[in-house]
């Protein structure tokens, strides 16, 4: 053992370590609401962005603005999801090779490069390229984050924290909701200086996240998997040194070592066969739940402002106001029903959600298309469907992430996001957009009941091949 700690591990050997299990026996601590704090503020980070879009969507279309059509506009929303499908693809990869840490703040990095791009842009096709690189470090942060939460977080409650860590996406989406009140309203500053300042207020919070990531750790599970044993051990220790002084009592001593192997660098080849031999079942779930919350999510949400303008005359400076409500509905959602993943169980609670999110979106859709609401109705409605949606989209991320061993979990996930973003969102904003642009309500309500299908077929899927992955330790499940 003490020549296993001294030098990094060939890939191929086995070893028994007691690591993943000290790890799962950790109470909950001040250390894990660090983490979760770190690393969580990504999801924030996207809500804002994603807010903000939808809130200057309408000041967007100004003449003394970017003058852009709704078209384009739900063309930028796509923009932004193409470089998310690549920033993952791309970062995810590394965050396998390279670790987690590192690529904390590679990708918060790229994040805040590109959305002071954003807010200098100077015409459609530059705010398209920002946006997309800006999506792009946001992609890669989702490969890295998602990860490391999985990794670092005790079994027992993976799924309630990996759901409340996602549903943080909508303290952006509120906080992207207040900024627009106040920068969009034309008698504190003119709109086109307004939409500006929204885009730069995100590079100025992400420059404090960069400083305060520099105390997070890196995975011990994924130092233990490339063979860095040595390093995994301190990582450890330091950990069970730090939630140990916040104990009124010592941790007991954890000895139950499990057998496992290194695996160091994994190859594409070893991806595929992991998704497509060995786990065929896990890889047809994931891909169905992503494409469903993806499409219902993006059609909905980055056309917001333009329903609410368009079909009942809201006013831009006024779209905050709506977007509040429905920011914390979708808020609630995982906070409230998270606990239930990891008490009745994954298949349950994801065919449920996904199945009751569908219904009351093709029921929202239709009280749209016959004129039977108004903005405050409409609102309540949404509000309804993605209480439960928000639940049932965080349950895609938790399944991806943790049904996949550690060797490849930040190339699955990346996967999984960019192959349901691309099939199921890149085009739903674009296509929303111009069936808005058309003025037809009948048109429009066609694609929620499209998205109210994904979704009630994506429940389908997990009844039948949902993993019972509540309270069990990733090591297990692999």
């Amino acid at each position: 053992m003490a020549k296993q700690l001294a030098e990094q591990i060939r890939p191929g050997t086995e070893i028994d370590t007691a690591i993943p299990g000290r790890m799962d026996r950790l109470p909950w601590s001040p250390w894990h609401w660090k983490i979760l704090l770190g690393l969580g503020i990504t999801w924030l980070l996207d809500g804002l962005e994603v807010t903000i879009v939808g809130a200057v969507g309408a000041v967007l279309s100004e003449a003394d603005t970017l003058g852009l059509r709704e078209s384009q506009i739900g063309a930028t929303g796509s923009a932004y999801l193409i470089g998310a499908v690549l920033g993952s693809l791309f970062f995810g990869r590394l965050t396998d090779r390279l670790g987690r840490k590192r690529l904390f703040f590679v990708t918060l990095g790229v994040y805040l490069f590109a959305t002071i791009g954003t807010a200098l842009s100077w015409n459609f096709w530059s705010f398209c390229i920002f946006r997309a690189l800006t999506g792009a470090g946001i992609g890669g942060e989702y490969s890295a984050i998602n990860s490391a939460v999985d990794e670092l977080i005790p079994a027992r409650v993976r799924g309630r924290i990996n759901l409340g860590i996602n549903s943080s996406y909508w303290l952006g989406t509120a906080l992207g909701a207040a900024l627009s009140l106040v920068l969009l309203n034309p008698r504190i500053l003119p709109h086109s200086l307004g939409w500006r300042v929204c885009f730069g207020l995100g590079a100025v919070l992400s420059t404090f996240i960069l400083f305060f990531r520099r105390h997070l750790p890196e995975s011990p599970r994924w130092l233990l998997h490339h063979g860095q044993l040595r390093e995994a051990e301190n990582v450890v220790s330091l950990i069970e040194n730090e939630v140990g002084r916040s104990l009124t009592s010592p941790l007991p001593i954890y000895n139950h070592p499990m057998r496992i192997r290194i695996h160091g660098r994994t190859t594409f080849r070893e991806i595929a066969h992991t998704l497509f031999r060995k786990h065929p079942r896990r890889a047809f779930l994931g891909l169905s739940l992503m494409i469903a919350q993806a499409f219902a999510y993006n059609a909905v949400f980055f056309t917001y402002a333009l329903i609410l303008g368009k079909f009942y005359g809201i006013p831009a400076a006024r779209i905050g106001w709506y977007l509040l409500p429905f920011a914390f509905g979708n808020f609630l959602g995982p906070m409230i029903l998270g606990h239930w993943f990891d008490t009745l169980g994954r298949r349950i609670m994801i065919s449920a959600t996904y199945g009751v999110a569908g219904i009351l979106l093709a029921m929202t859709g239709f009280g749209f298309a016959h004129g039977w609401l108004t903005a405050t109705t409409q609102t309540a409605l949404w509000c309804a469907v993605f209480f439960v949606a928000s639940a049932a989209a965080s349950s895609a991320y938790l399944t991806v992430g943790e049904l996949f061993p550690v060797q490849m979990r930040a190339m699955a996930i990346a996967l999984f996001y960019s192959v349901g973003t691309a099939v199921g969102g890149i085009g739903a904003p674009a296509l929303l957009g111009t069936l808005i642009e058309s003025g037809n309500r009948f048109r429009v309500a066609e694609a929620y009941y499209l998205g109210a299908a994904l979704l009630i077929g994506g429940a389908l899927v997990a009844v039948f091949f949902a993993v019972p992955a509540e309270r069990k330790s990733l090591e297990s499940l692999n």
